[in-house]
C-alpha cells in the first residue's frame, strides 16, 4: 500500500519521493528519489512536486534550487505500465474523471513551478522524456550530462502533453522546432539539444553535479529579494505588453532602491570588495 498523501505539505520532512540536500545554506538540492521506476512519475509525486515549491516560496534561507534525478535518469515522465490498466489504474477512468484528474494532478504541478519564485536549475543526469522533459522545461536553466536524453514523446502513446508542454517548448526553442518535436516523438541527444537552446550547457556525467552547484552559487551570491523579484519579472513579461511591463519595472525598481543590499552593492562597488548581502 503507498503511503498516504498529507492534507499539506508544511516542512521538507512531508516529502517521500523528493529528498533534499543543501550543498550550501542558500542552495537546496531536490532529487526526485524513485530510481527504481526511472523517476516516473505517480500521483504522490505529482502532489509532492505541486506542493514543494509552495515550501521553498516560504523559505527565505533558499535562494535557488537545483533539480536533479536519482540513477541513470532524470525522469521517463508516467508510468507507462499503468495506462494498460484501464480499471484500477492511475490513468484509468471515463474522460470527466481522467480530465480531473489530470487538473488535480500533473497540471497543478506545472501551475505552482511557473509561480515559483526563487531560480530553478535542472541538471539532467540521463533519460528525460515525456512528462519527465517537461519537467525540465518549467526549470529557467537547464544543463545537462552528455549522455542525457529528451523528447516530447507524447504522441507516440497516442497522447498529447497534458502537463503545458505545448505551451512550455514553443517559447523555449519557437514553434518551428517545438512542432517538429511534438509532431515526431523522437528523442535527442544532449549536443542536439543543447544547440536548438534547450540546454545552456553540456557536461561530462561526472561533472554535471559541480557545474549545477557552480551556477546555483552563483546565483544565490546575489541579493536574494531582487533575484526573486527579478524573476517574477521575467515571468510577467511572457504575457505583458511593453508600456504596462514598464509600469511594472519601475515599481519594482522603487522597491530594489530602498533595500539595504542596494546600498551596500553600491557601497562595495565604490570601496572595491566583495558586496555582503543580507537578504534585507
Amino acid at each position: 500500500m503507498s503511503d498516504p498523501i498529507p492534507a499539506t505539505f508544511s516542512t521538507y520532512d512531508d516529502f517521500v519521493h523528493l529528498r533534499f540536500e543543501r550543498p550550501s545554506p542558500s542552495v537546496l538540492l531536490i532529487t526526485i528519489d524513485r530510481p527504481e521506476v526511472l523517476n516516473a512519475a505517480n500521483e504522490r509525486l505529482h502532489r509532492e512536486f505541486s506542493e514543494v515549491w509552495r515550501v521553498v516560496d516560504r523559505d527565505d534561507t533558499v535562494a535557488v534550487s537545483v533539480i536533479t534525478g536519482a540513477g541513470t535518469a532524470f525522469s521517463a515522465g508516467g508510468n507507462i505500465k499503468h495506462m494498460l490498466d484501464r480499471a484500477h489504474g492511475s490513468f484509468s477512468g471515463d474522460v470527466y474523471t481522467v480530465q480531473n484528474r489530470y487538473r488535480q494532478g500533473i497540471q497543478r504541478m506545472a501551475l505552482a513551478m511557473h509561480a515559483l519564485e526563487v531560480p530553478a536549475i535542472a541538471a539532467v543526469n540521463g533519460a528525460a522524456v515525456g512528462a519527465g522533459f517537461d519537467l525540465a522545461c518549467m526549470c529557467d536553466v537547464r544543463i545537462a550530462a552528455a549522455t542525457a536524453t529528451v523528447g516530447e514523446t507524447f504522441v507516440n502513446l497516442g497522447l498529447i502533453p497534458g502537463d503545458g508542454g505545448g505551451w512550455l517548448l514553443q517559447r523555449l526553442i519557437g514553434y518551428q522546432r517545438a512542432a517538429e518535436m511534438t509532431f515526431s516523438g523522437r528523442t535527442l541527444d544532449a549536443e542536439e539539444a543543447r544547440a536548438i537552446g534547450i540546454f545552456l550547457e553540456v557536461t561530462d556525467p561526472g561533472d554535471l553535479m559541480a557545474r549545477a552547484r557552480e551556477l546555483a552559487a552563483g546565483f544565490a551570491a546575489k541579493p536574494p529579494r531582487v533575484v526573486r523579484l527579478t524573476k517574477r519579472l521575467l515571468r510577467s513579461a511572457q504575457r505583458m505588453e511593453l508600456p504596462e511591463f514598464l509600469e511594472l519595472c519601475a515599481m519594482a525598481q522603487g522597491m530594489c532602491h530602498n533595500t539595504e543590499d542596494h546600498l551596500e552593492a553600491v557601497t562595495a562597488f565604490l570601496e572595491k570588495r566583495p558586496p555582503a548581502f543580507q537578504g534585507r
